[in-house]
């Protein structure tokens, strides 16, 4: 990958069936959100100048060696620290497919879910996880499997809202579906009319 490139940001299709394949990044306990985005680079929310230097303090090397789709491990309270929204912004922009954590910072977890980021809580998985294991997710039936290792794990699911959140990229992006559809229901023939012109 080369930092900042363009990658697909758009709506993922998780909950739909969709399988998430990647190498494995493990980090540690506790990568705060400064590990994540360095403060020295939160004077923008450019998505592709965040995601130069996404986990640069935690590994250097990350943005240069990652592939898009590739994950991120963790052991417990991933993104703790500050409130910084941008965090699960720069990792969904670096081309992370998803974060799988023994737990997540609440703050995290809620930026996350707005932004349409697949976070995943799966204790056992990240004990058995080294870097560089080829990892893939099947959301639609909550099994994550090492391939490297030839193991399987059944992941934390997520309340049925949440995923749909998650499947649109994000709350404003399922918020602005929802009210496409509340005003078609309550208006159909201005929308057909409006789709003639």
């Amino acid at each position: 990958m080369n930092p900042g490139e363009d990658h697909d940001v758009r709506p993922n299709t998780l909950g739909q069936g969709v399988r998430l394949r990647g190498r494995a990044w493990v980090f540690g306990k506790n990568v705060d959100t400064d590990a994540i985005i360095p403060a020295r680079y939160c004077n923008t929310a450019d998505p592709k100048e965040l995601a130069k230097h996404c986990m640069e303090d935690a590994d250097p090397s990350f943005v240069h060696r990652m592939q898009p789709g590739d994950l991120i491990v963790a052991d417990a309270n991933f993104g703790c620290g500050s409130s910084r929204e941008v965090a699960p912004l720069c990792i969904k922009a670096a081309g992370v497919s998803a974060v799988v954590a023994k737990s997540f910072a609440r703050i995290f977890f809620r930026n996350a879910i707005n932004i349409g980021l697949p976070i995943f809580e799966c204790p056992q998985a990240v004990e058995g996880i080294r870097p560089g294991d080829e990892i893939e997710i099947d959301s639609s039936v909550g099994i994550l499997r090492n391939l490297t290792r030839g193991t399987e794990y059944t992941l934390t699911p997520f309340p049925d809202f949440l995923q749909r959140i998650i499947a649109r990229g994000g709350l404003l992006a399922y918020v602005e579906e929802r009210l496409a559809q509340k005003a078609t229901e309550a208006h159909p023939s201005s929308v057909i009319r409006t789709e003639m012109q």
